[in-house]
């Protein structure tokens, strides 16, 4: 079996003696070639090398950002095109501060117990397809959003250029600062949804690919409990930024079984498609990545386009 591992020395819980630990394991199972990033979409040029050389599988380690960039790079920009059998198929050594996509397949937390699970699925040759979402000319393995969560990534990501790292302290710290800012802001944005009239009056959407939508810390965080990689998308979008129904909405998709219910949420767990529209430019992220400003966005589910190492689900 020939894989190449795709590593990024920059994640946030990555260091050089695991990453040796890594290579060593998977060298003794695999024919391995290990490549690290040294520069914005390194990892979509690898994978697009990898997939070029008929390699076998492509292992990420990092965090979510590593993983997005495989995907897109083994895929391309356009959702119109069906599964590939040339493919390699993609697994997942967690490495970054979140890592949800690992986690939601049912990989370890842990580095060093995915690598023993890795090691255990490769010799089974155990391995599943999943879909994905898409908008913008960018794939998406977990969510994507505009509003709030937009926001929220950009103030991350400018805290990382200083030098900060990305922990789930910082990440509700910005998530409480950048809602309070956009209290004054009047709703922007209008959900266009298959077989419903367009909903106005919308502050923030967001949109997943898998349940749940992220993890702070251990604890997951229940948008679309009905979404799943091999569902449609979920539309999570809130048309209040008054505190009292915020806070009841965040107890909900903080609780062990969450399933958020309010007369300003707009939810639907499988649709094929969702449309977003707004009056003014509103950020947009996808898996945490902050793309800038959009007016017009179209979010749709590709399913089974992806086949990946990972237990059965």
């Amino acid at each position: 079996m020939r894989a190449l591992l795709i590593v990024n020395p920059n994640a946030t819980t990555t260091t050089p003696a695991g990453r040796d630990r890594l290579a060593h394991a998977l060298s003794g199972r695999t024919q391995l070639t290990v490549a690290h990033t040294t520069h914005r979409g390194h990892a979509a040029e690898l994978a697009r090398s990898a997939h070029a050389d008929g390699m076998d599988v492509v292992i990420a380690h990092g965090g979510d950002g590593t993983v997005n960039e495989i995907v897109n790079g083994l895929l391309g920009p356009s959702p119109d095109r069906g599964p590939d059998p040339t493919l390699p198929r993609l697994a997942v050594v967690p490495g970054g501060s979140a890592n949800v996509f690992a986690r939601s397949l049912g990989i370890a937390a842990d580095p060093m117990e995915a690598t023993e699970q890795l090691l255990a699925l490769l010799a089974d040759r155990a391995a599943r397809r999943i879909g994905l979402g898409h908008c913008d000319g960018r794939w998406f393995v977990f969510n994507a959003g505009l509003g709030l969560d937009a926001q929220v990534c950009e103030a991350v990501d400018l805290s990382r250029l200083s030098g900060k790292k990305a922990t789930s302290s910082r990440y509700v710290r910005h998530a409480i600062t950048q809602f309070f800012a956009s209290k004054r802001i009047e709703p922007a944005l209008t959900l266009e949804l298959p077989g419903q009239d367009p909903v106005a009056g919308v502050y923030y959407a967001f949109v997943s690919n898998s349940s749940p939508w992220t993890f702070l810390d251990r604890r997951p965080v229940h948008t679309n409990p009905g979404t799943s990689f091999g569902t449609g998308l979920g539309v999570f979008a809130m048309a209040t930024m008054r505190v009292v129904p915020t806070l009841r909405v965040v107890r909900q998709l903080l609780a062990k079984q969450g399933d958020p219910s309010s007369p300003y949420l707009l939810r639907a767990d499988d649709v094929t498609h969702v449309r977003a529209r707004s009056t003014r430019p509103i950020g947009l992220q996808v898996d945490g990545d902050y793309l800038g400003l959009r007016t017009d966005v179209e979010f749709v589910a590709v399913p089974s386009i992806l086949e990946v190492v990972a237990p059965a689900q």
